[in-house]
């Protein structure tokens, strides 16, 4: 998931590392932990597979290494800066761009269904958080599948709750968690209602223009049919 948020955010602009993993954090909350040991490799790994490129950039890097949280982290950060130069000295800077390969594969990962084992709210999440890069029956797919998933989430909690002997409190985090996945579902509906609501007027149109075309080649063998046998 890490790969697909990063070419996500590269899809529209340029960025280096720092401002990456603050767009990480701050805009998709799915990664608010993410640390540079986790950032740099999962950069290498695409920019390995061609799908990003790295180009230099007018600028200067931070001053001091910004706390990570972990020791893996901060080396990260120091490799990042590997010039040599010493803290406070002023260069250019790593900045990424997403490649044409690596448009597609976003765009690949990003209408491709959830992988087995992962996350379904977190990669669901995710590619909410992208969806308007999606062609709109993928976008609309991606709302009905996780609304599938979670209408079989909800039958399996209401056969726990009436069939196992539980007691009050953990049959209260059970409902709780069924008036949850509930809500969800409802949420589901509006997006999905919207989301046909605004490719209706386009399927209209396609349905107009096939049904003047129609018309018009109807008109034309009409025309052909009255004319007189041996008209000049």
């Amino acid at each position: 998931m890490l790969e697909l948020a990063i070419l996500g955010l590269l899809f529209e602009q340029e960025m280096h590392g720092y401002e990456i993993r603050r767009r990480l954090r701050d805009e998709l909350g799915l990664f608010a932990n993410i640390s540079f040991g986790s950032l740099y490799p999962a950069l290498s790994r695409l920019e390995r597979s061609l799908a990003v490129t790295v180009v230099e950039s007018g600028g200067s890097v931070p001053t001091s290494i910004p706390a990570t949280g972990s020791l893996s982290g901060e080396r990260a950060g120091l490799r990042a800066r590997r010039s040599g130069a010493a803290l406070g000295t002023k260069r250019s800077r790593k900045v990424y761009r997403i490649t044409e390969q690596g448009r597609a594969l976003f765009e690949q990962l990003l209408g491709g269904e959830e992988p087995a084992g992962a996350d379904d709210a977190r990669s669901f999440g995710l590619r909410l958080a992208f969806a308007r890069h999606l062609a709109p029956s993928a976008r609309l797919a991606l709302l009905e599948r996780r609304r599938l998933q979670l209408t079989r989430r909800l039958a399996t909690d209401r056969v726990r709750a009436s069939g196992e002997r539980l007691d009050v409190y953990t049959r209260s985090l059970v409902e709780h968690g069924t008036e949850a996945t509930e809500h969800d579902i409802a949420w589901l509906d509006r997006l999905i209602e919207a989301e046909r609501q605004k490719q209706a007027p386009a399927r209209s149109d396609t349905a107009r223009t096939t049904d003047l075309g129609d018309s018009h080649s109807g008109d034309a063998m009409t025309s052909t049919s009255t004319t007189p046998s041996g008209a000049a």
